[in-house]
């Protein structure tokens, strides 16, 4: 049984998670609303910048700072194929209000029959994967394929599922032959500080600085000339190097 001052931390924590979930999700549904209207009425040019704003403003509603580093390497009008790790249900929110550009997002299918979620989703033009199904996958990574090639950069978490430890998963093979494919700079994007905020089987939030930094991109020449394989190795290397250690 832990001592009386650890259970008063304990329940200042829970009473903190609780008061952050219920602002976190009230805003983040109206946020989904909003972008379901957005995608009805205005051009995706006009809305998305808006709902960066919104994203980014939920980290400050929640105390939660972020960093950017590396932004400069993001080239305005490139298509690039974003490649993170994978760490929390922050993953989403941060990644889209805080990846430049006009980005969409490859996720697993079943996020798109979550209520609100998924129509938002699929409305703003994200594409759901089927991992466990090989056929229904490649016509996911087609249809990835082809909005790379006009001009739409993609965000991918190779990893697959969220991390249990803080560290990375290995790495699946199939985004890197959509890269090979499309003939797509990767760019390899490192999330600090998720796992402290929020890890995969707790419900408690801590707020805490998190980071969000952008490697060199691997260059077009070179994911032509590796194989998936070599390609998968490389993009892993990179993002580790960019993930900072508490």
């Amino acid at each position: 049984m832990p001592p009386p001052g650890h259970r008063g931390v304990l329940e200042v924590m829970r009473f903190r998670a609780a008061f952050l979930w219920t602002v976190g999700l009230l805003y983040f549904g109206l946020g989904l609303i909003a972008a379901i209207v957005f995608s009805l009425f205005l051009p995706v040019e006009r809305y998305d910048p808006w709902l960066k704003a919104l994203l980014r403003f939920l980290f400050r509603l929640m105390g939660i700072p972020v960093r950017v580093k590396g932004a400069e390497r993001v080239l305005k009008g490139r298509t690039y194929l974003f490649m993170a790790n994978h760490v929390s249900l922050f993953d989403v929110p941060l990644l889209g209000g805080f990846l430049p550009g006009i980005v969409r997002g490859v996720e697993a299918t079943r996020q798109s029959s979550w209520p609100l979620y998924g129509l938002a989703m699929r409305r703003m033009g994200n594409i759901p994967i089927n991992r466990r199904n090989v056929f229904e996958a490649m016509k996911s990574l087609k249809r990835a394929r082809s909005r790379l090639g006009q001009g739409r950069s993609l965000v991918i978490l190779p990893e697959g599922h969220r991390t249990l430890d803080g560290n990375l998963r290995p790495f699946k093979r199939l985004p890197f032959h959509l890269a090979r494919e499309a003939e797509v700079e990767i760019m390899p994007v490192g999330i600090s500080g998720l796992f402290t905020l929020k890890p995969k089987h707790s419900w408690l939030i801590r707020p805490t600085p998190l980071t969000i930094a952008f490697g060199p991109p691997i260059a077009v020449e070179e994911v032509r000339r590796l194989s998936a394989r070599e390609l998968r190795d490389l993009t892993r290397s990179r993002i580790e190097r960019l993930i900072e250690r508490p």
